[in-house]
């Protein structure tokens, strides 16, 4: 596993140095609209804490953690109104898994149905 690096762009939003676009935050979780949408609703949803992935989450964060980010994501799903249509979340983890920020994040996608869980491989 990757260790965390306090300069990846999540780490810079938390730290007020890069805007974003809010949708939700509490003590535990910060979540905002991404940059590059793939879907009509594509938030991200990233703890506070300094986790690299969800292994690492998983492994070291607190149960008021766990239960915040848990939380979080079902907020962003009711503020968005894809709670009830149904919505796709997803966390990539490493190079297999196209992790492109050493961050924990959520996708939280809806909005439209999402297609295919993978590409089929041939």
């Amino acid at each position: 596993m990757a260790s965390y690096d306090d300069n990846n762009i999540f780490a810079k939003i938390l730290r007020g140095d890069i805007p974003c676009h809010k949708c939700d935050e509490d003590d535990f979780t910060l979540s905002f609209h991404d940059i590059a949408p793939q879907a009509p609703v594509h938030v991200l949803v990233i703890p506070k804490g300094r986790y690299v992935d969800y292994t690492d989450f998983a492994s070291n964060a607190s149960a008021a953690e766990i239960a915040g980010f848990a939380k979080a994501i079902q907020r962003v799903a009711e503020k968005t109104g894809i709670s009830e249509t149904g919505y796709r979340i997803i966390s990539n983890i490493g190079v297999n898994g196209h992790q492109e920020v050493p961050h924990l994040h959520m996708h939280v996608i809806g909005g439209a149905p999402t297609g295919p869980m993978l590409s089929k491989q041939g």
